[in-house]
This record gives C-alpha cells, structure tokens and sequence, in this order.
C-alpha cells in the first residue's frame, strides 16, 4: 500500500495452505463508521467547520487515486472510471465512494447553514444530499460480492440507510425516513452488542444521534406521544445543529397550544391575569422545567435546564417590558419612587418575571457552587475541570446575594413581610458562606489576623441565620431544612478552622523566632558561631564562611627611641664650603647677573 493515500484499515487474504493451487477470492474489511467518525473529528466538524471536512475528503481522494493509478482523466479532459467487482483488487477503491459521499454530505450541510438567509442555496442541498446517497449506493454495491466480509457488508448497509433516511428527513417525507432511520438504529445496535472495546462506544453513540429523528419523524407522523420524549432529548442534548433547532420550534409551538388555557396565576396571595402569549409559554415551560431539574442526574443536565428556563424567562419579561413601556406609573417605579398604592396586574406581573429571574440565577449558581466544591479540596481535580480557589466560590455567593438584593426593592413586595423576612434570612446564610471562603483565601495567604476575623463574622452571621430560621412559624420547606443543615456543618467547619487558624499562627511565630531566615543574612559563620542557624549556603559550592578579603583594622603604633648621645657627637666643620659659595657668587653684579642673564652651570 502507497504510504501517501491516508488509508490505515488492512485486508487480508484467506490462502489454504494445503492446496496452494485452489484460488480464494480476498476479504476486504472497511469499518466504515469508525474512519469516517475519525476523520470528522479531526478535521472540522469538532467545532461545526464543514468547508474544511469537504476540502479534506477532497484531498483525500486525489491522494487515493494517485496512489492507485486511478485518475479520472487528463488536465484537459475529465474521464469518469466507474469501479466495478473486477478492478476491485485493493480497500483503496473502497474509499473512493466513501470519501465521494462524504465531500457530497459536507457540502450539504455547508449549504444548510447557509440557507438561512439565501432560501436558494436549500435546493442546491437536497441535490447534494441525493449525489452523496448515489455514492452510497454504489458503494453497497461494491461491498455486496464476495470480496468484502460480513461487518463490512453490515456497516455499509446502515450507513447506506442513515444517508438516504437524512435525505428523506430533509424533504419531509416522515415515513420513508423513520422507516431507514430504525433499520440502520437497528444495525448499529446489533454491531453494538458484538463488541466489547471502543467500536462499541462509536455505534452507540450513532444510536444516540439516530433516536432524536426518528421520534421527530413519530411526531411528524401523528404520535402526539412522541413530544414528550422530544423535550428530554432536547434538554440532555447540549450541542446545536439543525435537528435541536426543529425540536425548539416544535417545542415551542406544543407550549402555545397548551398555554392557551392557562389564563391566570396566583402569587403571593394575588391573582393576576395573563394576557401576553410569551408569558402563558414561559409560565408552562416554568412547570415543566421543575419535574426535568428533579429527573435530572447530573449537575451538568440540571444547568442545561437552568440555561434554557432562564433564556425563555428574559424574552417573556423583554415582551412585557414593551407592553408597559408607555406606562408612566411603571416608569416611575423603575425610576425608584415608591407608591403607596395598589400596583396594578401588569406591574405587579411583571414583579412576579423579576423575581422569578433573580431566584432562578440564584438556584443556578448555587448550582455551580456545588459543583466547582467537588475540586476545592482535591489533590487532581476531574478530568478536564481545574482546581477550584475559594476566591471562585466567594465570587459566586457575592452574586447570589446581589440578585436576592435586588427582590427587595422590586414594586408592590415592600409590605410583604413574610417575604421581607425570608430574604432577608437568606441573605445572611449566603454572607456567612461568602466570608468562610474569603478566610480560606486569606488562610491560604498565611494572614491569620484577617483569617480568625472573618470566621468570627462567619460565625455571628451563621448564628443570626439559624435563629432566624428556628423562629420561623411557617412550615419549613425540604430548601429551609437543607439550609438549617449546612449552616450547621459551616459552624462546626469554622470553628475547627479558627483554631487551627490559632494555632497555626503561634508556630509561625516561633518559627520566626527561633530560625531567622538565614538565608537573607550576610553575616558569616565565622562572625555567629554562638547562634545555631539552619543556613542552607553553607552547604553550597560558594559558602560564606568569613569574609574574604579581611577589612582593616586599627593596630598600635611603634613605639619612638630617642638618642640620647647626640648632644655629645661632633661634627665636621662647614665653614670652607660656606666661603666657597660667596666667592662663587661675585657681589652685587654677579647677583643681577646671575639674576637677568642667568649664570654658568657647574
């Protein structure tokens, strides 16, 4: 095999060894799921780029007719080959239409995204989709003979049927595509059962993506049963293509129909009139979000379910906001001035969309502190997550109680007291664990000065928020007995943390004391021999043991030796030298001559 045509996927040939003479026919095995799952993901569709999967299967195939000697023609003349059995002697020839029906689908759905805003470029779409099923076909044809072996055969067959049942998806004829979206469901499930390692895991996860379709294609069809299992797919699903974006407006348009009986809504004792459409939606989506959150078993799909409820809540209050937006009351109130009048129902609904805002963003993140707690602690955090710091989780209990702040002064709850209170109660709670995560992150910092201050708020905080939960006369709620509880177990983790937070800054202090940090000290050794130091230089290449060279030091003077015979010496005479010397000099003239002139060098 060319070792340039990308091709990893061996064939093997059954030869007897007892009758060398007897021809066998060779068995070419092509798992066609797994090569076409790799190359997808590792060139482009991981992140929706369809424009460079269809450029690689296009290499792809030049590279694999080059390496055949197959082309398809000259520079200046294109002459198509078709592949029959008889030139089917290598995998390679396998490839050619499996590549050709991939580029054919890649440009499919390139056209697709497209056709949002040029309606033009759906028709080119579907011709795309029926060149890739014509590659399919041929390439069933190929692999029906003799020469490829039964899993090929198999493999073929439901890739073959998915492609012409996304065909038949596209062009709204429901019954042949549920009816080849369950036979290649089918295939794949029977290929799922055989295996144990990894192969396994790809065909399920092609089931996974054909279920969606074919319970759509059900709907479509007349299940009215089918929706139901619609919306549980849409919420685990957390990717978008153009399937979740059906399933949205058919969702979408199902909460209509239902939302046209629900007329009122009782709060807070008041009962108020619905007359907008998107919030009868929302206010349905809302009922229906609590049973998914509480069927949900993993974090991850309980955000998925927040992010969607919260997504519809913030276009319903958007609506509503426009309907009030030449209210001069309403504007007045959004303006802070306080009424004590009645708030009329389209205020006080709009009221009941804010609080229902700022709670739900509360309960997500409370979500995500629970989740980012599971890394706080630990030594290797999950795989693909990283270390949680308190600072994280201290910034998300700081935006908690900013969006229950803000319930407060929302129009007509200010004479609610009961509501008043229970704000209030919760404030404190998350105060109390917002300033045991700031300890932590000053305990980590060593400043136990500011760390034993804020377990003490932690502490006077927890207390207040527990007496005021015991005094509550109203029945507690399985959310009030949750945060009676972690109260609880916050006051005993602090005070545990106080003094070990105590006792931890005595041993440094006497750390301190007792070792001063040696290696910030330029004394040396020779000049503290008295004091005991765990020097680490000493015991390096370059030890400062004395200094070198040494400095100067005052020393005492010799002593003087006076000569006590010298008054008795005598010396010789110099009075003929003196004569000498005034003859030499001639008078008055010799002076003036020496003087102006100069005189004779001796």
């Amino acid at each position: 095999m060319a070792a340039g045509d990308g091709v990893d996927v061996v064939h093997s040939e059954d030869v007897d060894q007892n009758d060398e003479n007897t021809p066998h026919p060779m068995s070419f095995t092509l798992p066609v799921l797994q090569v076409v799952r790799e190359a997808q993901q590792q060139h482009g569709l991981r992140h929706g780029d369809m424009q460079r999967y269809r450029q690689y299967c296009a290499r792809r195939l030049r590279r694999i007719r080059k390496s055949l000697h197959f082309p398809q023609g000259y520079r200046n003349k294109v002459q198509p080959k078709k592949i029959t059995e008889e030139i089917l002697t290598d995998v390679r020839y396998l490839y050619l239409p499996l590549m050709e029906a991939e580029r054919a689908w890649a440009y499919s759905l390139q056209l697709k995204s497209e056709a949002n805003t040029e309606p033009r470029k759906r028709f080119h779409m579907v011709n795309r989709l029926k060149k890739s099923v014509q590659h399919t076909e041929v390439l069933q044809a190929l692999c029906d003979s003799d020469k490829c072996d039964a899993l090929t055969q198999l493999e073929v067959q439901a890739y073959c049927a998915w492609m012409k049942a996304t065909l038949q998806f596209e062009m709204d004829h429901w019954k042949a595509a549920i009816e080849l979206f369950t036979s290649a469901k089918t295939i794949y499930e029977k290929l799922a059962s055989t295996f144990v390692d990894e192969l396994k895991d790809v065909y399920l996860q092609r089931v996974n993506e054909i279920s969606p379709n074919i319970r759509y294609c059900a709907y479509n069809i007349g299940d009215e049963s089918a929706i139901n299992d619609l919306m549980e797919m849409r919420l685990k699903s957390g990717q978008e293509d153009g399937l979740t974006n059906r399933l949205d407006e058919l969702i979408e348009k199902t909460r209509e129909k239902q939302a046209s009986s629900l007329l009122e809504v009782t709060w807070r004792g008041r009962t108020v009139p619905i007359k907008n459409e998107k919030v009868r939606v929302f206010l349905l989506s809302l009922q229906e979000s609590e049973t998914h959150i509480t069927d949900a078993s993993t974090i991850d799909s309980k955000l998925s379910v927040y992010e969607s409820l919260l997504k519809e809540l913030i276009d319903a209050q958007q609506c509503l906001k426009d309907d009030l937006r030449d209210d001069p009351l309403f504007k007045a109130l959004q303006r802070g001035q306080v009424t004590e009048e009645k708030v009329p129902n389209m205020i006080y609904l709009h009221t009941y969309l804010t609080y229902l805002r700022q709670t739900k963003t509360a309960e997500r993140n409370l979500l995500m502190a629970e989740s980012l707690k599971t890394n706080l602690r630990t030594a290797r955090p999950e795989e693909g997550k990283k270390l949680t710091k308190p600072q994280d989780l201290a910034r998300l209990y700081d935006i908690i109680i900013q969006n229950l702040a803000e319930v407060s002064s929302l129009p007509g709850l200010e004479y609610d007291d009961d509501l008043q209170q229970d704000i209030n109660t919760q404030i404190v709670s998350y105060k109390a664990f917002r300033c045991s995560y700031i300890a932590q992150t000053y305990a980590a910092a060593k400043k136990w000065r500011e760390t034993l201050a804020l377990c003490e708020r932690t502490l006077k905080y927890a207390q207040e928020a527990l007496a005021s939960l015991a005094g509550s006369r109203k029945v507690k709620s399985t959310q009030t007995v949750e945060m009676q509880s972690s109260l609880e177990d916050l006051v005993r983790e602090v005070e545990g943390m106080k003094y070990s937070c105590h006792a931890s800054s005595i041993l440094d202090t006497q750390s301190e004391v007792a070792t001063p940090a040696a290696s910030k000290t330029s004394i040396p050794l020779s000049e503290r021999l008295d004091e005991y130091i765990e020097d680490p230089n000493v015991t390096t290449k370059k030890p400062n043991l004395t200094q070198f060279p040494p400095s100067f030091e005052p020393v005492p003077c010799k002593p003087l030796f006076f000569d006590v015979a010298l008054s008795l010496v005598e010396f010789p005479s110099l009075e003929d030298k003196l004569q000498t010397q005034k003859a030499a000099t001639g008078g008055l003239t010799g002076i003036m001559k020496g003087w102006l002139w100069g005189g004779k060098k001796k």
